[in-house]
């Protein structure tokens, strides 16, 4: 089970982007996470008529390690570390390691 998920609220907690929250979009192999309006970056794409895409440049966000971002807690209303444990009833959650409470519902 990961500890950041995608569709989750989270925080960015280092990098110029510090203190921003956005969703996960996406979570890469490699560690990475795209989050939604977070580490914007101007690609320049060449226009391809056989896929109907427009040449220009182009604001896209670029991947940040998942280290960098904590998940969101609306408890305390900043971002907390995760971790995972077991449910008496054998679910695995995750929680918030500051207030114990769990994540997952």
């Amino acid at each position: 089970m990961r500890k950041i998920k995608k569709g989750d609220q989270v925080v960015v907690r280092a990098g110029k982007e510090k203190g921003k929250q956005g969703t996960v979009l996406r979570v890469l192999p490699n560690d990475r996470v795209l989050v939604e309006n977070i580490n914007i970056v101007k690609r320049h794409t060449r226009p391809n008529p056989n896929k109907g895409v427009t040449g220009g440049i182009v604001d896209k966000e670029a991947p940040i390690h998942i280290s960098n971002v904590a998940l969101y807690n609306p408890g305390v209303g900043n971002g907390e570390r995760v971790g995972i444990k077991f449910l008496e009833d054998g679910r695995k959650v995750r929680y918030f390691k500051g207030s114990g409470e769990v994540a997952d519902i």
